[in-house]
Formats: C-alpha cells, structure tokens, sequence
C-alpha cells in the first residue's frame, strides 16, 4: 500500500477528472471505511498508512486534499502536516485532521501545524465528506485562479513577508525565478524580498487603495514585473502575511522585428536602435550583444543613413513613435 506508484500509474491518475484526496491512517479499518465512501462519491483516492508514506505519495500525486491521522506511529501527523507545509510543491493543499483527540491543546496543535479543520473518531464519512466539500472548493477556486494566471501570461508567487519563505509558486513562476535569479524554492529572490519588504512598509504608511510600485527586472530585450496583489492570510502585523504576488513577462523581440521591417533594418541593426530607445550608450550596447562599441558605433551609422538623421537622439525620437504606433502598450 505504502509503495511507490509506477509511473504508468501516475500519469493515469493525471487523467483522472475526480478530486484527489490522500487517505492517511495507521489502522485498516479507518482506511477501508473512508475508502468505500469516498470512491463512491466519485473521488480519486489515494492511501498511506505511515507519515513518511504520505509525504513521499503527496509528493507524487499531489493530492486536492489530505485526510490525516494525527497520532500515528514513528512520524504523526504533525509533523507530516508541518513538512506538507514546508514543501513550497505541496504547501497550498488542504489538509483535514481525523483525531481521537478533543482536548483543546491538541486541536490548537492541529491548526497550528498547518491544518484547516479536522474531524473526531469514531469517524462519520458523512461528515467527514461535508467538511472536505467546503475546503475543496476554497482549493478548486484557488488552482483554477494560478492556471488561468499561467495560461495568459501571468505568474504568481506567494510569499510570507516575516521570514521570506516562497511558500507555493505556479510552474510558469518557477521558470521565470530560475531564469533571471537563479533560485528556487522556498528562497525568494533578495530584491523581490526587498522589494515586498518596502512595498509593505509603504503600505502601512500610505493610503490602502494606492497601488506600490511595481518591480521590473531586465534579462537582454525581455522584462519581468511584479506586481503585488493581495494578503492572502498569515500574521496580520503591519509588515507582516502571506502575499500574493503576480508576475509577468515582456519580450522586446517582436518590438525589435518591427522596427527592422518599419526602417529596412537588418536584425543586428533593428537590435542596435532598439538599446538606443532604452538609452544605453555604445559601451553598454555592445557588452549586451557581445560586440565592440566600434562595431556598434558602425551600425549606428548605417542606422542614421536609414532614418534619414545625424543624431542618435533624432533616431531614438523618430524609433519610438513608430514602436508606439505599432505597439500602443508598449512601455519604455
């Protein structure tokens, strides 16, 4: 039971339409009388009998939902909770403790650990169902949201501001980390960190409704934005949550393909004009297209015979009408 799946059984359950949920219980009884109710509600259902099976099957499969046990043998469900938690892959996914255990402290420890609920043995499925439907639509909503987010563009993050943890990020975000900062979760990057940090700061000291600035960062003719979006939960002291921040990139190339075709450009000079808007000097355009500044200096040239000026400030000016004529929401 506590086996790995085959990959073959893996990517069938990436098929499956159903709702994934994680069955974890150390006693046969408990698993086979939620089994049944569950399958007959038409639920994909997965089940490990020992913590350390659950984290290597969550994981795997990354299940919609987690139903665990919290006193299990060797490792309980707290810390399976505090590591599903700690694992920026699994840490969105809702996690509702079964427990034989009604003192206060403990349920206190429960939530504390990262659940969002729990049920009390002798377990009810009826119930048990009831409290997974109210959690689960909280999650649908919440993963279509990062989908739809990836599907048009946008990426988000989600950062906890105290201490820096990335705590779940969409697959189009990890790309785009790795691409232009190197890093991957739980790391933030130092100036988005930074960034949020001061954001936050400006929040507490500014009027609610007004927008922080947004952070760019630049990788040749691609742009990357934050934008930050909202709390999503977490301490509520000032500087403090969980924040939802969206991301998107820009690419210049096609900005660059339309200067070369609206002026007779050849690719290196269209390139060249391009850094030219942006204000670069021939130094620093040369170090970004791996050329001399002679080399820039002579296609720069050849630019201005093309435009029909003598100043790089007169072909800047005329390039950037053109580029918003063709691209009204372009930004310099």
């Amino acid at each position: 039971m506590n086996s790995p799946l085959p990959p073959s059984v893996a990517a069938l359950l990436d098929q499956q339409e159903g709702d994934r949920v994680l069955l974890v219980d150390d006693v046969p009884d408990n698993l086979s009388l939620l089994h049944d109710a569950l399958d007959e509600q038409g639920y994909t259902v997965l089940a490990a009998t020992s913590g350390e099976a659950a984290l290597a099957r969550a994981a795997q499969v990354l299940p919609d939902i987690v139903l665990l046990d919290a006193m299990m043998p060797g490792m309980d469900g707290f810390e399976v909770a505090r590591q599903l938690k700690a694992n920026p892959a699994t840490a969105h996914i809702p996690i509702i403790f079964m427990t034989g255990l009604t003192e206060t402290e403990h349920l206190v420890a429960a939530l504390q650990a990262g659940g969002v609920d729990y049920v009390t043995k002798p377990l009810d499925p009826r119930a048990v169902l009831a409290r997974m439907q109210v959690h689960l639509q909280g999650a649908r909503q919440a993963r279509q949201t990062r989908q739809a987010l990836d599907a048009f563009g946008y990426a988000s993050i989600a950062v906890r501001a105290s201490n820096g943890r990335l705590l779940w990020q969409t697959p189009l975000a990890r790309e785009l980390l790795q691409l232009y900062y190197g890093t991957v979760a739980p790391q933030t990057p130092a100036p988005v960190l930074a960034w949020l940090r001061r954001a936050l700061e400006e929040i507490g000291h500014g009027t609610p409704s007004q927008e922080p600035p947004r952070l760019c960062a630049e990788l040749g003719a691609r742009r990357l934005s934050f934008r930050l979006h909202h709390c999503i939960g977490g301490d509520d002291a000032p500087g403090a949550g969980d924040w939802l921040i969206v991301m998107r990139e820009v690419s210049d190339a096609a900005v660059i393909r339309s200067l070369g075709l609206a002026f007779s450009l050849t690719a290196r000079e269209a390139e060249v004009l391009y850094w030219v808007i942006k204000g670069k000097i021939n130094r620093d355009i040369g170090e970004i297209l791996g050329a001399s500044p002679a080399t820039v200096k002579k296609h720069l040239e050849r630019i201005h015979a093309k435009l029909g000026v003598e100043t790089r400030t007169a072909a800047a000016a005329m390039a950037l009408t053109r580029v918003r004529e063709m691209h009204p929401q372009w930004e310099l």
